[in-house]
């Protein structure tokens, strides 16, 4: 089977799906691997160094559509909005599509692949289960994101991150607060305390506070009632408006103590919960930072604005980037090539595509197929019941 490596289309994005390392392994398998040409630049992947893994360049993107029966993107339809759409037409009916969809959110993108006839996976929805986590793309992409946040929170902190103790007087550590303990959140409470940074963590699931303290972090236990912490994907569970509402409360006295705030606090294709109000921001000393991961989704912070930087009155700055991962497009493609390595040697062994039914990491990735959306949590999305998933519309 031949695969094909698209160039991303959205805007800012610098990753790739498959690096060179990565032509290697599919060949291995039996694939022939196409390349649009300058796919891998943006991330440090030149079209050279393909070709000396084996790969064929191809200079079209509608050819390579043409072509190959297997494309490999990072952010196709519903996760690519603007400038996906223009690709619908290239594909053809029995082709399969494996990147980021955003199927929960925007599952209108998946729709629209389903009205092509291509079999879709959103690598998203990937079983947080142990066969599955050397698959797992969006844990890769959340440990990237976490380090970003940290780097990108110390560039715009007018203090450094350590205490250092000089002739001219000893300079007192920031302070760090990271809400929400997941792969993003470690990530960040690791890279803090790594540039020196007293570092304190909050989350709803008490079982991450082992985590976080091996990490070096302070946890914050609240007395609150959490419901179901933790669904059983493991990530947290979203709780009521009373909850979130009593947790801002008692949080309150964090954030306004921290010089840096990391929020990661997502729920799958719902709004993110608010956990800094704008009043807990008015509070903070002048300079100090706030970093949303969460933006993409609504937002943690009460002032956040999706990719702009907000800076109040008092100084302080809060940033909302949506793409953090493409901020380390190298080794943020490296992971996510392996990932997508891996998953193909589970839904096409020895290069021949098979798709198992009963393989829950088929089951719970594939989401289009035969001219209808199939994947559950997409239907409900699109109010669809599976009687008439094919009809789907944009």
């Amino acid at each position: 089977m031949q695969v094909g490596v698209l160039k991303e289309s959205f805007p800012g994005e610098r990753r790739v799906a498959l690096v060179p390392s990565g032509v290697t392994m599919l060949r291995n398998e039996g694939f022939e691997v196409l390349i649009e040409c300058g796919a891998g630049t943006a991330a440090g992947y030149p079209d050279a160094a393909y070709l000396e893994k084996g790969a064929r360049l191809v200079t079209s993107r509608r050819e390579l559509f043409a072509t190959a029966e297997i494309l490999l993107q990072v952010r196709a339809a519903g996760a690519n909005p603007s400038a996906g759409p223009a690709d619908f037409e290239l594909m053809r009916r029995g082709q399969v599509v494996i990147a980021f969809l955003d199927p929960l959110s925007s599952p209108q993108g998946v729709a629209a692949l389903a009205r092509q006839g291509v079999a879709a996976f959103a690598i998203e929805l990937m079983p947080r289960t142990t066969r599955a986590q050397a698959m797992d793309a969006l844990s890769s992409m959340a440990t990237v994101a976490g380090y970003s946040a940290v780097l990108l929170a110390a560039s715009r902190l007018p203090k450094i991150f350590p205490m250092l103790m000089t002739a001219a007087g000893t300079l007192t550590p920031a302070r760090v607060l990271v809400m929400g303990a997941g792969v993003a959140g470690l990530q960040a409470i690791a890279t803090a305390r790594r540039l020196g940074a007293l570092v304190e963590a909050y989350d709803v699931r008490p079982a991450v506070k082992e985590q976080v303290e091996s990490l070096g972090a302070r946890f914050l236990e609240l007395p609150l009632e959490v419901q179901g912490a933790e669904d059983k994907g493991g990530y947290a569970r979203a709780q009521d408006e009373t909850f979130y509402q009593r947790q801002r409360e008692l949080l309150s006295k964090a954030v306004t103590g921290s010089d840096v705030v990391i929020t990661t606090a997502a729920v799958p294709g719902r709004k993110a919960p608010v956990l800094v109000t704008g009043e807990m921001v008015a509070a903070m000393a002048a300079g100090s930072v706030v970093v949303d991961l969460a933006a993409e989704r609504g937002g943690n912070c009460e002032l956040t604005v999706a990719d702009r930087d907000v800076v109040t009155d008092r100084g302080v700055v809060i940033l909302g980037p949506t793409n953090l991962a493409s901020a380390a497009p190298y080794h943020a493609s490296q992971m996510y090539s392996r990932n997508l390595v891996n998953f193909l040697q589970v839904v096409a062994k020895g290069g021949q595509l098979q798709l198992d039914a009963e393989d829950d990491i088929v089951r719970e990735t594939l989401v289009a197929r035969g001219g209808e959306v199939v994947h559950p949590r997409v239907m409900e999305a699109l109010g669809l019941t599976p009687a008439v998933a094919g009809a789907a519309t944009t």
